[in-house]
C-alpha cells in the first residue's frame, strides 16, 4: 500500500519527504479520498515499554510476567502472550523469584513495596513522561500541597500516580466535579493530570479549578504527553472534511478513544474506534468519499496497513499522508534490563 502526500508536487514517502504544515488537498479528479494522519500509532513510551518484554524473553526466556496489559492493544498483547509472556492482574498471580515487568503505565509505591517482599525480580517499563508525573506528585506533596489529579477513575496510570501521595491527591474527572472539591488552604493547591487526556478537555478542567482556586499552581511542564497533544493536532487537521474517521485502538486505550472524541469535535461527520479492519462495517461507507484514518499511541502499524488495504478494496484510493508534526525522541530501555543484556554481552 504506497501513501502518498496531499500537496501537490510533494515528494512521496518513500523518499522520506514530508508536507509539514500544509493543510489537506483532496483530488477534484476523484470523489473518493483517504487521508492519513501523521504521525499516528506507536510513541516512545510504548515503544520502549513492547521492546522491554521482547527482550526481557529473549534474555530471561519464557515465561516472563507482566502485571497489567503492557500497553493497552489487544493485538500487541496476544502477540507477546504468543511468545511466552504472562500478563496478570496483581503480584500476587506471579511465583515468587519469577521475573515481572511493570506496565508503561505506570505502578504506585505499594507495587513496588510488595514486589521486593516477594522476591520478584522487576523490570520497570513505566513511560519516562508518567515517571516524570509520579516525581511532580511526590515534590507537591512534600510542600504540603493538595494536589487535583485530573484523570479517569480506575486506568492504571491515575492508581499509579495517586499512590504515590494518596493523602495529598483526590481525582477530577471533569469540570463537574469541581464545585465539590474541598481543600485544606485555597493558597496550597496544584493540580496533575493523566498523559493520555483530551488536550482541550484539560484545559478546561484546569480553568474550572482555577476560577474555584485562583492561586492553583501549574505543574512545571505540561503533564499531556507529546504523542498524544500530536495525534490530536493530526486529527483534527485531517477532520473536519471527512465523512468517516476511523481510529485504529483497542477500547481500553484512553487516547484512543480521545481520538475518536476529538475528530467529532473537529467536525467530522462520523467517526469509529476499531482494533483491526475487520471490525469495519460497510455500511459506514455508504455515501462517504472521505475517509480519514489514525490510529492510537499504542498501535502497530500494520493494523492501520490493514485497514488502508480494506478501503483500498472497495474503491478507495491510496491514502494520502497529511504531517502535523515531526517525532524523533526515543527512550532508553529500563537500567535493569540495559544491565543484564550487557552481562550477557560479555559471558
Amino acid at each position: 500500500m504506497t501513501l502518498r502526500h496531499d500537496a501537490a508536487g510533494a515528494s512521496s514517502a518513500q523518499d522520506g519527504a514530508t508536507d509539514l504544515g500544509l493543510p489537506p488537498v483532496l483530488d477534484p479528479e476523484t470523489a473518493k479520498n483517504v487521508l492519513l494522519a501523521a504521525p499516528r500509532g506507536y510513541c516512545a513510551g510504548v515503544d520502549r515499554a513492547v521492546i522491554t518484554v521482547e527482550k526481557a524473553l529473549d534474555l530471561y526466556g519464557a515465561p516472563v510476567y507482566v502485571r497489567k496489559q503492557i500497553v493497552h492493544n489487544k493485538h500487541v498483547v496476544a502477540n507477546l502472550e504468543s511468545r511466552g509472556a504472562i500478563f496478570v492482574e496483581e503480584l500476587d498471580e506471579v511465583p515468587e523469584g519469577q521475573t515481572v515487568v511493570f506496565s508503561a503505565h505506570g505502578v504506585s509505591p505499594a507495587v513496588h513495596a510488595q514486589a521486593a517482599e516477594r522476591s520478584l525480580k522487576t523490570i520497570d517499563a513505566t513511560c519516562p513522561l508518567v515517571t516524570k508525573v509520579h516525581h511532580e506528585a511526590r515534590r507537591f506533596a512534600s510542600d504540603d500541597y493538595d494536589i487535583l489529579l485530573i484523570g479517569h477513575e480506575g486506568h492504571e496510570e491515575v492508581e499509579g500516580t495517586a499512590g504515590e501521595a494518596p493523602e495529598h491527591i483526590q481525582l477530577v474527572q471533569s469540570p463537574d466535579d469541581v464545585a465539590g472539591i474541598v481543600v485544606r488552604d485555597p493558597a496550597k493547591v496544584a493540580w496533575l493530570s493523566q498523559t493520555t487526556l483530551s488536550v482541550d478537555e484539560t484545559l478546561e478542567t484546569v480553568a474550572a479549578i482555577r476560577e474555584k482556586f485562583p492561586l492553583l499552581l501549574d505543574p512545571p511542564s505540561d503533564d499531556i504527553c507529546y504523542a498524544t497533544q500530536n495525534r490530536q493536532l493530526a486529527i483534527k487537521e485531517i477532520s473536519a472534511a471527512a465523512d468517516l474517521v476511523i481510529v485504529v485502538g483497542s477500547r481500553n486505550s484512553s487516547n484512543s478513544v480521545r481520538l475518536v472524541e476529538v475528530a467529532l469535535e473537529a467536525g467530522a461527520k462520523a467517526s469509529y474506534l476499531v482494533d483491526d479492519h475487520t471490525e469495519i462495517d460497510e455500511a459506514w461507507l455508504d455515501g462517504v468519499e472521505t475517509v480519514s484514518v489514525t490510529s492510537g499511541a499504542s498501535v502497530p502499524e500494520d493494523l492501520v496497513e490493514g485497514v488502508l488495504a480494506f478501503l483500498s478494496e472497495r474503491g478507495y484510493p491510496d491514502a494520502r499522508a497529511v504531517h502535523s508534526a515531526e517525532e524523533s525522541l526515543i527512550f532508553a530501555l529500563p537500567p535493569e534490563l540495559r544491565r543484564d543484556l550487557r552481562a550477557a554481552q560479555k559471558a
